[in-house]
């Protein structure tokens, strides 16, 4: 089963901006995902739609949106258990957080992207795209080795769900590798990267299959192209399948893509021997830096001034390139050192945040769930959409037991009730201390069949313990009212309320019937 087999609304809708991002037409399925945003109530299909959203956001560069997009989505993908939502969201988030600048929350996205990715069951398509998202990712950081092995994973997972070869050819990945090498010195090391990114393309045309290739992946080609022609290797521009100039026309609504084509252009203009162009050319050019590395315009403006015969200010270009690139690989080895420090203190702050967490959300006298954290849980299952039943459970006779033997005899009855309750559940069903004597069971896909058997064992295992040896000439006894809640939604909380009401009037009334000898 795919991911899209558990989503029961708009599928259709879904399916059609996943088209339009393929093919970089990120604009249109921002319209279809709003829509969809606005008038589903299956959660599946909004966490889907504002996981989608993020990624259009991203594809068309507009900044200003991501940190509102991803904490809609993670708000809503958080009380979903599944893991391919949980690994795309985090891999786009890397993404997006690489674009801000803010490399520590990159890191920290990727990791948290490659576990989910790689606890998903049943992989599809969509769990294929969660992969080159998260290779994109890898990329843009520089780590490539990362990048080429997510890369490979999302071709296998997508020749598996039969999405053709070329869909994942990712040249992006090794054309940020290649100009990684020039930045710092190894221009052969990038002459032969881009050499293996044409080839590549050339066996993609001979195919025939070049009109297979998304839009993105021809832009991409296209700078390789440019790029290798800059630094003065052969390249074809008959105007064929393979012309630089061509390639770098494609690309639609990206972003991205827009700035290979813009630096494309000064690639073009340097190898054509035209190196005062190539430098107007950048001066008037706004480019992410992200996209290709803070470096590469510098390096572009380099290899231009010698072209122009200014070897002294293409010397001290070059030299800023070089520091450019560098001060990435300074902020990453901070990051990891900082990342450490931060990791021993964070481990010593979740151990002490655990222990306070369980002592405000568990009963001290019974060990049992306390009643906030009874509401969380109940307040997660009905915004998963799932049929529960809850069951209120009120002792008989423990006023007496207090009366007579005190409240220490009366902590150790509620002890013992708190185990035989639990002893006697379903697996799978929540039990809760709600306060007083009152006990609270949660029964999970359960309708009012499966709680009244439960109401059963639960009433025969408390008469039949030994309350006599425990607290003698006190019989202690429950009574227990049980009801269905609504369904989740706007009025979750009132369903809450009414459902509680509801088999609170139950258990009053089972006090007052007569009970079976």
């Amino acid at each position: 089963m795919g991911w899209l087999d558990r989503v029961d609304d708009q599928v259709d809708a879904l399916t059609q901006a996943r088209a339009l991002q393929e093919v970089s037409r990120s604009v249109e399925a921002c319209t279809i995902l709003d829509r969809v945003i606005c008038t589903t109530r299956d959660p599946h299909a909004r966490a889907d739609a504002l996981v989608q959203r993020l990624s259009a956001l991203i594809n068309l560069g507009r900044t200003a949106e991501y940190t509102r997009a991803i904490e809609e989505a993670a708000a809503t993908v958080r009380d979903l258990a599944e893991p391919y939502l949980h690994g795309h969201l985090n891999a786009l988030a890397a993404l997006a957080a690489h674009h801000q600048g803010a490399l520590d929350r990159c890191v920290t996205h990727l990791v948290k992207a490659a576990r989910a990715l790689s606890a998903v069951d049943d992989s599809d398509r969509d769990t294929a795209w969660g992969w080159h998202d998260l290779a994109m990712a890898y990329s843009y950081l520089s780590f490539h080795g990362y990048a080429l092995g997510a890369i490979e994973r999302a071709r296998q997972l997508g020749t598996a769900a039969g999405i053709p070869e070329e869909t994942f050819a990712a040249p992006g990945i090794r054309l940020r590798n290649a100009v990684a090498l020039d930045h710092t010195g190894d221009s052969d090391g990038c002459l032969r990267v881009l050499r293996d990114v044409g080839v590549d393309l050339d066996r993609f045309v001979a195919a025939g299959r070049a009109d297979r290739l998304r839009p993105s992946s021809l832009a991409a080609y296209g700078y390789a192209a440019a790029r290798r022609a800059a630094l003065g290797d052969s390249v074809d521009e008959a105007g064929g399948d393979t012309d630089p100039a061509w390639l770098l026309g494609h690309g639609a609504d990206s972003a991205r893509a827009r700035d290979m084509r813009q630096l494309g252009q000064v690639c073009l203009a340097i190898a054509a021997g035209r190196p005062i162009e190539a430098v107007a050319r950048l001066d008037t050019v706004q480019v992410s830096a992200e996209t290709l590395g803070a470096a590469e315009a510098a390096r572009l403006r380099s290899m231009a001034l010698s072209r122009a015969g200014d070897h002294a200010a293409a010397h001290r270009t070059d030299r800023l390139a070089f520091r450019l690139a560098a001060q990435r690989h300074d902020r990453l080895r901070d990051v990891y050192i900082d990342g450490i420090a931060a990791r021993i203190d964070h481990e010593e702050m979740r151990r002490e945040a655990a222990r306070f967490e369980g002592e405000a959300l568990t009963d001290p006298l019974t060990g049992l769930p306390n009643r906030r954290r009874l509401e969380r849980y109940i307040a997660a299952v009905v915004s998963r959409g799932e049929r529960v039943v809850i069951g209120v459970c009120d002792l008989d006779g423990f006023k007496a037991v207090n009366t007579r033997h005190g409240h220490h005899s009366g902590d150790l009855v509620l002890q013992r009730i708190a185990g035989v309750i639990n002893r006697v559940m379903r697996r799978g069903d929540f039990v809760a201390r709600y306060g007083g004597d009152e006990f609270v069971v949660v029964l999970p896909g359960a309708g009012m069949t499966e709680a009244t058997e439960v109401a059963r064992r639960i009433d025969a295992a408390v008469r039949t313990e030994d309350w006599e040896s425990l607290v003698p000439g006190t019989p202690v006894g429950v009574s227990i009212g049980f009801s269905e809640v609504g369904s989740g939604g706007p009025g979750q909380r009132d369903a809450l309320s009414a459902a509680f009401e509801a088999a609170d009037r139950e258990m009053l009334q089972a006090k007052v019937r007569p009970r079976s000898a």
